[in-house]
């Protein structure tokens, strides 16, 4: 009964929505009533059994399973097919160019005789073996993300076809141009320098891994893999076993092969083996991260005037002297350097198409070219005489362009047996850190123009040779007489006997800082002009001409008799170093050089671009 009111009231109030209801109408009505069906568990159960299973849709998750299918084809589907030739940039051919350019800025010059070589090349302390592992990084990380199930552009035929392709390309470029080329190693030990097979083999495998993972997955490996590659490169050159144009010709050719390999990959395969098409971001932002690499030009020499820039002159016996009237080149010293190798790691974000702020982080090194003659030991070489046959003190000569050599005496053997010159860098590395503004001009879809406007700071690593001796101590006995000189208002002193060097039953050693170049850190100023070619929506190639410039307070110390105080007794070394008694005793002393010069840099190069 109440279930009945409850429906009849809500029909009440349904109705008067409707019509108006007055008490006349309402005289007449007679209740409405509803059976109500009696309820039973079979009724739910028929209903469940009736009814429609719940449609839910869980989102797609993606699993990495291991993929050991090495000869197993698969192809996804709705994928693009990549055509002959449709991932070629060609950026590979000016980097080669580029290299073959200055290939001609090599300079011969003398090893230290440690090595038992003669007119071969430079040996330097600095050596590691790491660029032999890191140019295997792209196809290690590529086999690995393959084989962890991560699917990248390929299947396991269509990518050991690829790569096999690519790397039978780059060795047929590489080992065709050394032995026809035959060019000399840095180090002198074979004449197979240009290209660089070492760089070449790291670029195969770095644009492995940009094509495979780079275009398909995440920008980064790109960024990995050519920052890798980037850096085994700059290792051969620190190695002295190359030479930087080795090392961009042998970039390019890694590039162009692995271009060419997937080029032929995609004739043969066509839509078969493909897994992941590349990702399209979908902005004309200009912000990006890169990393460059390039050839260094200008500013290539430092010299230092012997009156000029030498301090402590009295204590080499030059004070006094007019540096207007002063012109002997021969006694200055200059230093002069290859073209550098340059590497940067650069990122910018822009406001919008056009403006943008950011910074660069650069290294620059420069070998230097004449600095082999600091570390010629031959025994041919200009002799440090002490005494003649008749007994007296003879000129000490300053050796030839200030080269080490043994120390020979005439009567009673030498007391330097062993001399050599250690290069523990012969080049000045330049780490610079800057920031400022971006300009971006977009030409078209792909081109586009920039520039930018930099101040940073930047530290030097000095160029170092050390001095190694070791010997049996020598000492001669003599007598000085001394009277006092009243027109020049000092003793005057006479040596007025001496007898033949004695063997002081003595062994000695020495090891100091023979030659430093180095400079204080200095504010440095760039700018640059770049063109930008955007070949995928991610990724570009940017070609680039930097100039810089920086005023840098550079010092030079050359100690080429630093052992005389060690291979001579004390009362002999007195006597070297006495000026009223030796005229070359300021000669014997340590040099000690300072100079500020203005530095022009210009660096041409190309950058590998990650849009972001």
């Amino acid at each position: 009964m109440k279930k009945t009111f409850v429906i009849a009231l809500a029909t009440f109030f349904s109705c008067g929505a409707m019509t108006t209801v007055s008490a006349d109408s309402y005289k007449d009505m007679e209740p409405l009533k509803i059976e109500v069906p009696e309820i039973t568990p079979e009724m739910f159960s028929a209903a469940i059994n009736n009814s429609q299973p719940l449609d839910i849709t869980m989102p797609e998750t993606t699993t990495w399973q291991p993929d050991f299918d090495f000869f197993k084809s698969k192809t996804n589907p709705d994928l693009k097919p990549y055509k002959f030739m449709d991932d070629m940039t060609f950026v590979g051919v000016p980097l080669f160019v580029a290299g073959w350019a200055v290939k001609s800025d090599k300079a011969m010059f003398r090893v230290n005789n440690k090595a038992g070589k003669k007119n071969t090349q430079l040996l330097t302390d600095f050596k590691t073996s790491i660029d032999d592992y890191t140019q295997f990084f792209g196809p290690a990380m590529v086999v690995g993300l393959k084989l962890g199930g991560a699917e990248g552009r390929s299947d396991w035929p269509r990518l050991m076809t690829s790569a096999a392709l690519s790397y039978g390309i780059m060795a047929g470029f590489v080992n065709g141009i050394k032995y026809t080329a035959k060019e000399m190693r840095p180090d002198g030990s074979t004449a197979n320098s240009w290209p660089s097979g070492h760089t070449a083999t790291s670029f195969v495998g770095a644009t492995l891994l940009h094509k495979e993972y780079g275009l398909t997955r995440s920008p980064w490996y790109s960024v990995a893999g050519y920052g890798v590659a980037t850096a085994t490169g700059v290792m051969r050159v620190l190695n002295n076993r190359h030479w930087v144009s080795d090392v961009m010709s042998g970039a390019g050719i890694g590039i162009l092969s692995t271009e060419l390999g997937y080029a032929i990959g995609d004739l043969i395969f066509k839509e078969k083996g493909l897994l992941r098409n590349d990702l399209v971001i979908d902005s004309d932002n200009p912000s990006f991260f890169s990393i460059s690499m390039g050839v260094g030009l200008g500013s290539k020499d430092i010299g230092f005037n012997l009156i000029q820039d030498l301090q402590d002159l009295e204590i080499h016996g030059l004070e006094g002297i007019d540096p207007e009237f002063y012109d002997n080149a021969d006694e200055d010293m200059n230093i002069q350097f290859r073209a550098a190798t340059v590497v940067d790691a650069e990122g910018a974000y822009f406001f919008n198409k056009y403006v943008g702020i950011g910074g660069r982080l650069r290294v620059r090194a420069m070998s230097a070219k004449n600095f082999g003659q600091y570390a010629d030991l031959s025994p041919e070489a200009d002799e440090l005489i002490w005494f003649d046959t008749a007994g007296s003190i003879a000129d000490l000569y300053t050796i030839k362009d200030m080269n080490l050599t043994p120390a020979i005496l005439n009567e009673g053997g030498a007391p330097v047996e062993e001399l050599q010159a250690v290069v523990k860098s012969d080049h000045l590395a330049e780490f610079t850190g800057s920031a400022g503004l971006y300009f971006n001009l977009p030409l078209n879809s792909r081109l586009s123009i920039g520039t930018k406007f930099l101040v940073g700071r930047s530290v030097m690593q000095e160029l170092d040779i050390d001095g190694r001796a070791r010997g049996n101590m020598k000492g001669i006995s003599y007598k000085i007489s001394q009277e006092a000189d009243y027109y020049y208002g000092y003793p005057e002193v006479t040596l007025e006997e001496i007898k033949y060097p004695k063997d002081m039953n003595q062994r000695w050693d020495d090891e100091w800082d023979y030659v430093t170049l180095g400079a204080k850190n200095s504010t440095s100023w760039g700018t640059g002009l770049s063109i930008t070619y955007r070949y995928k929506s991610n990724f570009s190639w940017r070609f680039y001409c930097d100039y810089d410039y920086s005023k840098k307070n550079y010092t030079l110390t050359v100690d080429p008799y630093h052992y005389l105080q060690y291979s001579l007794s004390y009362a002999t070394y007195n006597l070297f170093t006495n000026r009223n008694l030796s005229w070359v005793a300021g000669q014997i002393q340590k040099y000690e050089f300072k100079k500020e010069k203005k530095m022009n840099y210009w660096t041409i190069g190309m950058s590998f671009m990650v849009n972001i």
